[in-house]
């Protein structure tokens, strides 16, 4: 955990700008795996985590905004919990070191928010995202599972976003602990990405390297020859020479802050003539948008600048043509890449992503767009310093999108659909880093990971 004055400080912070009311926090429970005692690991929601610190199943907390309490619920073990899991601190104690002076047993949860709610004060909560959370507010609440989304409160979820958006530097550290362990990962994927070696093997050894370091992947290893399917968790294919090899993967530190990564490199170790300048272009595409980012910048304005360098370096191979900013502008590069450039991370790998990702990524100055691709953009907003963001441009040959446009004849003024048609068995290319913006621009954050051509390649040819 951080020191305790941290999470007594983000509380104060966050009663302030709510002003009045109860604010409750249900901490997670076990789930189970497959029957009730064998249970996936835990996991602490995020938001209970930036508040109280205290990653143990069964609390919730509770910020009383007009007299400045603060309580944990929850019960201390009794023997058949010792037997299975020895010895355990009191609620009591590990409410001490988060500065909470105010505990109870879970039980009296109910009672406290019955008599909050008798007195007419507002109850705030956020949306669950878990079905057992969802039943515990209906009970504590008496609204409805089906109603708990919408009668969620909104001042809560923007001032939540607006304080988890800005990281502190105890925030930053741990990110940049989970950076360098997926420069681990990676590069070890990058030095078993040999003909003949199957997807899953790499995809467990790296997941392995993560758990070895303190914590789980940050969200399941994508990992795969087929990179045209952006998120593909499928590790059964044996890799051929030839063929590029996508890897998006992170991991969590002890105290459950993410990293986000994704290299792709070619099976076997050297760029053919086909792969090199597609490579080129999203790597260009991404160093751009790096070099762009700094506060007051429009991230999707960073989005479009890194659509444009990657159209041009398209046009320049021969896949697309006509006016660059005018295939931009009508949506013709979202062929090619039809995800946005980045999201926010911290706690949560898209973070803050349970509580509505308009919230995070817009506001009332910036609204998602619904063109195809641009509608994707999980943050188009004004950046600020202490944000950290992700920056991942792809390009993706997606047959079966390419035989939808090509019939509908979309943007034949700007797509050279008889040179995409030879790309059709090509796979895909990301490239993905985390940035930290700062007071004068940004940060790459953690150990560098190869990704120029010559990087990737010398790399790969190490043991």
């Amino acid at each position: 955990m951080f020191p305790s004055k941290v999470y007594q400080q983000r509380r104060e912070q966050l009663r302030k700008t709510l002003g009045s009311g109860v604010l409750l926090f249900p901490g997670n429970v076990d789930a189970a795996f497959n029957y009730p005692a064998n249970q996936y690991h835990f996991r602490q929601d995020s938001s209970f985590l930036y508040f109280f610190g205290l990653d143990h199943p069964g609390l919730a907390g509770v910020l009383n905004a007009d007299s400045g309490e603060d309580w944990i619920f929850g019960d201390d073990v009794d023997m058949d919990d010792i037997i299975w899991m020895g010895p355990q601190p009191a609620i009591s104690e590990r409410a001490e070191q988060v500065g909470v002076k105010n505990t109870a047993p879970y039980g009296d949860l109910q009672k406290f928010i019955k008599k909050a709610l008798d007195a007419g004060r507002r109850v705030h909560f956020l949306p669950p995202y878990r079905g057992e959370t969802a039943i515990e507010l209906e009970k504590l609440l008496g609204i409805p599972v089906a109603q708990l989304k919408e009668r969620s409160s909104k001042v809560l979820i923007k001032g939540i976003v607006a304080q988890r958006s800005i990281k502190d530097p105890y925030e930053i550290e741990e990110i940049s602990k989970a950076i360098d362990t997926a420069y681990l990962m990676h590069t070890t994927a990058m030095k078993m990405a040999h003909p003949g070696t199957v997807e899953q093997e790499i995809a467990g050894t790296i997941e392995g390297i993560a758990m070895a370091h303190g914590g789980p992947v940050s969200f399941p290893v994508i990992l795969s020859m087929n990179g045209q399917t952006l998120h593909n968790h499928d590790h059964s294919q044996t890799l051929v020479k030839g063929r590029l090899m996508v890897t998006d993967a992170g991991c969590e530190t002890a105290l459950h802050y993410a990293s986000d990564l994704t290299r792709t490199v070619p099976v076997g170790g050297k760029f053919d003539s086909r792969q090199k300048p597609v490579y080129e272009a999203v790597l260009a595409a991404n160093m751009e948008g790096i070099r762009a980012i700094r506060p007051g910048v429009n991230y999707r304005d960073v989005h479009l600048l890194a659509a444009t360098v990657m159209t041009r370096k398209l046009k320049e191979i021969g896949l697309m043509k006509g006016d660059v900013d005018e295939a931009v502008a009508a949506g013709a590069h979202a062929l090619f890449f039809p995800h946005g450039l980045g999201h926010m991370m911290g706690l949560d790998v898209h973070d803050m992503e349970n509580l509505g990702e308009d919230y995070v990524g817009y506001d009332d100055k910036i609204k998602r767009a619904e063109q195809f691709g641009l509608a994707f953009l999980r943050l188009g907003r004004e950046l600020q310093p202490g944000f950290v963001l992700t920056v991942e441009p792809g390009c993706y040959f997606i047959p079966a999108l390419i035989d939808q446009w090509k019939a509908e004849k979309l943007h034949t003024d700007f797509i050279n659909y008889s040179e995409v048609e030879k790309y059709k068995d090509f796979g895909g290319i990301r490239i993905e880093d985390d940035v930290l913006v700062t007071d004068t621009g940004h940060r790459v954050l953690g150990k560098p990971v190869p990704k120029t051509v010559a990087e990737v390649e010398e790399t790969m040819m190490k043991n």
